[in-house]
């Protein structure tokens, strides 16, 4: 199991590093900044469930919501907004970021739900 989630995890460092980050937009020290505080606090499956969502028509789960709220608004928006910009997706960016606000609301929503009193 350790070794799949490992797997996964390589697969979501892959995905951000070399599709969805134009590295001409951001500096290593950023990309560190940004994998240390965002992308550890959410797991790979997660983390492509969310991606999922806003950049196409997958569905977050109650369980993935927490972990996003979890990781925080900020982490979140700077995620996407850098896969957002990718030369290949700069043209629906508008698009993309209300998607991202809508995962991002519809998460906290139910978040707020189900969590105890």
């Amino acid at each position: 199991m350790a070794k799949l989630n490992f797997i996964m995890l390589s697969f979501v460092v892959l995905v951000v590093a070399i599709i969805c980050v134009p590295s001409f937009a951001v500096e290593e020290n950023e990309l560190k900044k940004l994998w240390d505080q965002c992308v550890v606090k959410i797991s790979p499956n997660c983390a492509l469930k969310i991606i999922s969502q806003v950049f196409g028509d997958g569905v977050v789960s109650i369980p993935c919501c927490k972990e996003l709220v979890q990781e925080g608004k900020e982490c979140h928006d700077t995620l996407v907004k850098y896969i957002a910009d990718r030369p290949s997706l700069i043209g629906n960016e508008s698009k993309y970021l209300k998607k991202r606000d809508e995962v991002w609301a519809y998460c906290v929503s139910v978040s707020k739900a189900v969590s105890p009193a």
